[in-house]
């Protein structure tokens, strides 16, 4: 008899077997789409055409299309971009920090935080190629010394430091999220019941036979996948925020940036993470394998990294007052009592005394009030960012030069068409290829159950279906 500690919570509940996990994962895909689908789909595809007309438009007419001026030259496009950047950090982190720590609870939500933060990096790297102005020119800050002859980037910029981390995180990400797949598309390809479904599942699925020797080489390099990407996990928001750090504009020139960064990115992250899986749980049927322990210890990732922002809001208000440099001093105090104060005490609100609810045991365990948390974050970080970069820029050292700033229609329409490319590839994601790892789920549920017929029977469906992913 095998032992099962006491302490904590069983990761996968109702008694699953082997076929019961395929069975139930793989539901949604070989069954027609529901109309929940369809609904969500088509709503994701309609705020799409959105963000496509808004950035046409854009790149047609110019950024004077933007409410931007000459004081205030960066707004809604970095603070979007920021704002994507940090929510691409939750999977990672889950995918590849938890993996090297060995928490098994990371299992049934990996795959779903994977595919997110391939979706919110495209998503941010949309806002960088519209903010260029000429999209057509976006190579050159890629060192290409065929193209420019002698002339090369500037690798002293920091804005050079984010091509190289965002492209090398997407590519890492994408890699990772694809080899976790492998397995679970052979079994989808197994259970195909059309040659053109198989044929396209065959391909995706690269031969695997699993085999012991695969599953070998399938475990190392999954794990050096996740020795590569944690180091990316720290480095590339430390990045992002010395675009800032590196100027000398008051409120930016600050050490305490990059790793005020990196926690409020993991927090927004696990935000959106909450925010997709609350509602799939229910949607898809899958709350044995999403249960409310996953929820909980969630929640309480929240709660530290709101905890650890808000720290930093505060400790930036004591190092502005202690440098005694009267710029810096301003620039805080413009932000919490100047025109835009609306936005930082949505900010302060949203991500530091709203988790703290998170400390109540019933706050980690109602799902609806846990899904209504985890938008109020995701607001907040996006205020963040919106603070951080607008009210910085408008009162600069110069007042004859201070300057207030409006968004356009186009740039809201962006905003929200960014959403709709988001939920757009999401949903595609969530139609074709399953959002849980079978083939990790499968290594911890238990291995024996009360009812050894009803255990054997599965058994013997499941070997009849062909199941690539056995044990």
């Amino acid at each position: 008899m095998s032992y099962e500690s006491p302490i904590r919570e069983t990761l996968v509940t109702g008694g699953k077997t082997y076929a019961d996990v395929t069975n139930d994962i793989l539901r949604p895909l070989e069954q027609k789409a529901t109309k929940s689908w369809w609904f969500g789909f088509t709503l994701s595809a309609l705020v799409l055409a959105l963000w496509i007309g808004a950035t046409t438009y854009t790149v047609m007419v110019g950024l004077g299309a933007w409410g931007i001026n000459k004081t205030v030259g960066w707004a809604f496009d970095i603070t979007n971009f920021v704002f994507w950047v940090g929510i691409g950090h939750a999977g990672t982190l889950i995918s590849a920090v938890l993996l090297l720590f060995r928490q098994k609870w990371r299992m049934s939500i990996n795959r779903s935080a994977e595919a997110m933060t391939i979706f919110a990096v495209i998503c941010a790297a949309s806002f960088i190629l519209s903010h260029m102005g000429r999209p057509w020119m976006a190579y050159w800050p890629v060192p290409l010394p065929n193209a420019f002859g002698s002339l090369w980037v500037n690798f002293n910029s920091p804005l050079v430091w984010d091509v190289f981390a965002i492209s090398t995180y997407f590519s890492v990400s994408l890699v990772f999220w694809y080899i976790g797949l492998i397995p679970d598309i052979a079994s989808i390809r197994d259970r195909a019941t059309t040659k053109v479904r198989k044929f396209v599942y065959n391909f995706f699925s690269m031969g695997w036979n699993g085999s012991t020797r695969t599953w070998h080489r399938y475990e190392m390099i999954s794990l050096i996948l996740a020795g590569i990407s944690t180091p990316l996990v720290l480095s590339v928001h430390s990045i992002v925020s010395m675009d800032f750090a590196t100027s000398l504009v008051p409120g930016w020139h600050t050490t305490i940036f990059p790793p005020y960064f990196v926690a409020g990115a993991i927090f927004s992250g696990f935000g959106m993470v909450l925010t997709l899986l609350v509602v799939g749980r229910v949607v898809l049927k899958q709350e044995n394998y999403i249960t409310m322990g996953h929820l909980d210890a969630m929640c309480r990732i929240v709660m530290l990294t709101g905890s650890m922002v808000g720290l930093a809001y505060i400790t930036e208000f004591f190092v502005a007052a202690y440098s005694g440099v009267e710029y810096e001093q301003y620039a805080f105090i413009n932000r919490a009592f100047g025109p835009y104060w609306w936005s930082y005490w949505t900010m302060m609100t949203c991500n530091l005394i709203a988790p703290q609810v998170f400390w109540i045991k019933w706050a980690r365990s109602t799902p609806w009030f846990i899904f209504l948390m985890s938008i109020i974050v995701n607001i907040g970080m996006w205020f963040e960012r919106f603070v951080i970069i607008v009210t910085s820029l408008h009162r600069d050292f110069i007042p004859s030069s201070w300057s207030m700033y409006t968004p356009t229609i186009v740039e809201v329409s962006i905003l929200i068409g960014s959403f709709g490319l988001f939920f757009t590839l999401y949903f595609l994601f969530c139609r074709y290829l399953p959002t849980i790892n079978m083939a990790e789920i499968k290594s911890i549920i238990p291995t024996h159950h009360a009812d050894h017929g009803h255990g054997q029977a599965a058994h013997g469906e499941h070997a009849k279906k062909g199941d690539a992913v056995h044990g």
